[in-house]
């Protein structure tokens, strides 16, 4: 019996030491460089935590409709050395955002760089490797 809970004991904790490295990924894991987008919206959320900021966009479609979309930005310890900070986006504010899209085709872009409303662009410290 001991050698049973020690063995499900080594296999749970096998597990949990792998969970942050299967949450991580590469950005050629999840997104399209050669599917570039350029979305204007309404910010409705945003995440500062690592390893991945990420805010949300309400974004108006062609059709009127109104669909909200997840955008990835590099951690928060390189935004902030880029010029970042918590308060750079909030919440009901119109930004412009370029990026490359989801592989998956869901409406989610690692953004490569963000125009504010003051008309300020910004780097996203996107993973994709690209200066902005």
């Amino acid at each position: 019996m001991k050698r049973i809970v020690l063995g499900l004991t080594i296999v749970a904790a096998l597990a949990a030491a792998s969970m942050p490295l299967m949450a991580h990924h590469s950005f050629a894991a999840e997104f399209d460089s050669t599917k570039q987008v350029k979305l204007t919206g309404t910010v409705t959320k945003i995440d500062w935590t690592n390893p991945h900021v990420w805010f949300y966009l309400d974004v108006k479609g062609e059709d009127g409709k109104i669909t909200n979309w997840g955008f990835e930005m590099g951690p928060p310890h390189l935004l902030q050395g880029s010029g970042w900070t918590r308060t750079t986006m909030k919440i009901g504010e119109t930004v412009n955002v370029q990026g490359s899209m989801a592989k998956n085709g869901s409406k989610r872009v690692n953004a490569r760089n963000v125009t504010t409303p003051d008309g300020k662009r910004m780097g996203a410290a996107s993973s994709e490797g690209v200066t902005p």
